[in-house]
């Protein structure tokens, strides 16, 4: 009944994972559309050789399916892909509880397809707005760090939430711009094959939606401890959206890439604060 239990776990998985790329692919083009559909093929044949066992037909998981096509359109067909692979980590090991039931030829195939067949197909995929991460990576990066502490410094210099929000708007698009002008000549003096129009716009464009998320509390509270307090709580959500994306994309662990960034973040925090303070109290800003 154990085994039973087991082999009918694995081929739920595998015919979730057979439909889900399948789906993934009526939605792709060109190479992608092959890479998805060859994956999907077999993730079939996984299914079917653990069915020949379990003599049993077994349903997907219709929310599973569901579950990646939407993270697909969000995030993009690679994060997808890679967070289904990472939940297929541990199904790899636990193949070896079927050793007993299963020939050593057909448990091998399986696992090999998974460890290596599939992830060097998912290699092969290609998304553009990938293909210009660390530009994204580095308008999120500098407006997080930029914003957070000129925020830091304008609420504890300034106290008014409507002034220090409309530093911040000024401050963020002033900064998004010369941001945007230093991706472009950085990346036209490199000539790495990616448009430099296009690298600067994925900078600029992710540097102003960090801007307006961080000044929005400013507009809509009278308190600035509240609006500083509830921009660093959506500061930490950012840190922790994107991380785990990258953490995803780049196959990094997420508390490596996570810890940096918080703690760049907050240094420039308490840094900004304390510049904040000292300028209030010598220069006597009262406003």
């Amino acid at each position: 009944m154990d085994t039973i239990k087991i082999l009918i776990k694995f081929q739920k998985s595998e015919i979730t994972e057979h439909n889900t790329y399948k789906m993934l692919a009526k939605s792709a083009k060109g190479i992608n559309r092959k890479v998805l559909e060859s994956i999907s093929r077999d993730e079939l044949k996984h299914y079917n050789t653990l069915k020949k066992h379990s003599k049993l037909d077994v349903k997907p998981s219709l929310p599973g399916i569901f579950f990646y096509y939407i993270l697909s359109k969000i995030f993009g067909i690679t994060f997808a892909v890679k967070l289904m692979e990472r939940g297929e980590t541990s199904a790899q090991q636990n193949y070896s509880l079927l050793k007993k039931q299963i020939p050593a030829s057909e448990l091998k195939s399986i696992i090999s397809d998974e460890l290596k067949h599939e992830k060097a197909l998912i290699k092969i995929i290609h998304e553009e707005k990938l293909s210009y991460l660390s530009s994204m990576v580095l308008g999120l990066n500098d407006a997080l760090v930029e914003l957070t502490g000129a925020l830091a410094g304008f609420t504890f210099a300034l106290q008014n939430t409507k002034i220090i929000g409309i530093a911040g708007v000024i401050t963020g698009i002033a900064a998004s711009f010369s941001m945007s002008a230093a991706e472009y000549l950085s990346q036209k003096s490199d000539k790495n094959g990616q448009n430099p129009l296009k690298a600067a716009m994925y900078t600029g464009v992710m540097y102003f939606v960090v801007v307006l998320v961080l000044v929005l509390p400013y507009f809509l509270m009278e308190s600035y401890y509240k609006a500083f307090f509830t921009s660093a709580v959506l500061v930490f959500f950012i840190v922790f959206a994107f991380s785990s994306f990258v953490s995803v994309i780049q196959d990094k662990k997420f508390r490596h890439v996570f810890g940096e960034m918080i703690t760049i973040v907050t240094g420039v925090i308490i840094l900004s604060f304390i510049i904040g303070l000292a300028a209030r109290k010598t220069i006597g800003i009262d406003i």
